[in-house]
Order: structure tokens, then sequence, then C-alpha cells
């Protein structure tokens, strides 16, 4: 690859990292919110509030998920803080990209179907589907991203790659660079 070429590539590729770390910069704040206190004392109630207003048809689903966590309520409510800080830290240093973008995605989803109610698009007076579904596609479109436009030389991951050879496995979409 030639100079112009390689000019071309880092040019192309910017602000699919420009992306990444501003997305990181806002689990930071979000992160940073699931560690108050406030957030630990009222994590059920997250849960049963956006299970009051379901369709009986989907009562099963928000019966699992209160029933699993009740009992270990701040255990969950610790877990979620941590886990909403291990993606920011990720996404801000672009260590194990691909492994990220899979598992916040599911996450994400989770939250968006729990917590956020799936929106509530269905419910009286309901005005948006959730910022998780979002998130879900911000994840989607980085995974794409990273598929498209390969390597990125803005993280953690290529350095870790240069010196463990299977590393792109987990960071990397395909061994384009």
């Amino acid at each position: 690859m030639n100079y112009k070429e390689n000019a071309s590539l880092c040019q192309t590729r910017w602000p699919k990292d420009a992306l990444r770390i501003s997305f990181g910069i806002i689990w930071t704040i979000d992160a940073l919110l699931k560690w108050q206190p406030a957030f630990r004392t009222n994590y059920m109630n997250y849960l049963i509030g956006a299970a009051k207003s379901q369709p009986t048809w989907l009562m099963w689903w928000f019966d699992f998920w209160i029933r699993l966590q009740e009992p270990h309520r701040i255990f969950f409510a610790y877990l979620a803080a941590v886990v909403e800080t291990l993606i920011a830290l990720a996404l801000i240093l672009g260590f194990a990209r691909k492994l990220t973008y899979v598992a916040a995605t599911i996450f994400s989803f989770l939250i968006w179907s729990t917590a956020e109610g799936f929106g509530g698009p269905y419910t009286a007076g309901s005005s948006d589907v959730g910022a998780a579904i979002i998130y879900v596609f911000v994840f989607l479109g980085l995974l794409a991203l990273s598929y498209y436009t390969g390597t990125s030389r803005n993280s953690v991951d290529f350095y870790i790659a240069r010196k463990v050879s299977w590393w792109w496995h987990i960071a990397e979409m395909s061994k384009k660079t």
C-alpha cells in the first residue's frame, strides 16, 4: 500500500473512531449515574414501573426479570454499573471492539426490553421508543463500520493485535488492514 492509499484510508476511518469515542463518553456519563446511590435504591422500582403498563401477553417477560433480580437487587444494580463502565472504557480505548459491540448490543436490548419496557410505544401517552433501542442500532452500526473500514489504528486493539496473533478474532470483523 502506497502513501496516498494509506492516507486515504486514515481519512475514511477517523469518523468511525470519533463516533466510537463519542459514544464511549455518553456511556461514561451513563455509567457514572449508575454508580450513584439513588440508582441502587430505585433499581427494582425501574423494573417494576416498566412492568406496570405492559399488556398482559408481555407480563411473563417482566415477571421473569423481576423474580430473578429481586432477591439480589443490590448485586444486579452494581452489575449494571460495572457492565456500563466496562462498555464505556472499551469504547473509548477501542478494546475488544467486535466482542464489545456484540455484547453491548445484547445488553442494550435487555435494558430496552426490561427497564425501558420496550419503549412502551403501545401505551397511551407514550412519546418515544426508549433510548436503549437506539443504542442497539448504534452498536450494530459500529460493527458494520468496522467490517467495511477495517482495522482502526486509533485503538488499543491495533497494538494488541501486533503482539498477539489471534487478537483480531476478538477485535476485528475481518482481517482487513
